[in-house]
């Protein structure tokens, strides 16, 4: 046998086996993609910092290290003070159309009571003080929004174009 098989769990596509060895490239701006999932606790903020400390200098954006690090935290801190305990956040930095995304998702949906949706809102841009400075600088975007099905809860997310890292 060639090792190539049909699987029968991919819609009879043939697939390798061994499957081919994992992306060689060095880390660059093209290729920066992570994902974590967290547990909603008062040390998931620092974690979620730590690693993405890590992710600027390793793809050639060490410029962007301060700003990333400010949102992480702020992201993550929102959204551990949106989730209950024993619930999860989700994180995720990726760079495409020439910006780093920063996504976090928490678990608290948004409320359908436009009373409840203000004050809520409210609350939660008290929580992100920080990511509209930051945001401004770099000359990007922010903003929070129920999130999308399969997801539940609420969707925070800032854009720093890669050209901020060459900003003055």
């Amino acid at each position: 046998m060639s090792g190539l098989d049909a699987d029968p769990f991919s819609g009879g596509r043939i697939t390798q086996c061994p499957p081919p060895p994992p992306d060689q490239s060095e880390p660059s701006p093209a290729n920066l993609a992570y994902s974590l999932t967290l547990p909603s606790a008062t040390a998931t903020p620092a974690v979620a910092r730590a690693t993405a400390m890590l992710v600027p200098d390793a793809h050639r954006l060490g410029e962007l290290a301060a700003p990333v690090l400010t949102l992480v935290d702020e992201l993550a801190s929102c959204a551990c003070w949106f989730t209950s305990a024993g619930e999860s956040i989700y994180l995720s930095l990726r760079s495409r159309d020439d910006a780093l995304r920063l996504i976090v998702y928490d678990g608290h949906p948004r409320h359908s009571h436009p009373r409840l949706a203000a004050a809520c809102d409210e609350r939660r841009r008290s929580h992100l003080r920080g990511v509209p400075r930051v945001v401004k600088a770099c000359q990007g975007e922010w903003g929070f929004e129920g999130a999308s099905e399969p997801a539940r809860g609420t969707r925070s997310w800032a854009l720093v174009p890669l050209a901020a890292a060459r900003l003055p």
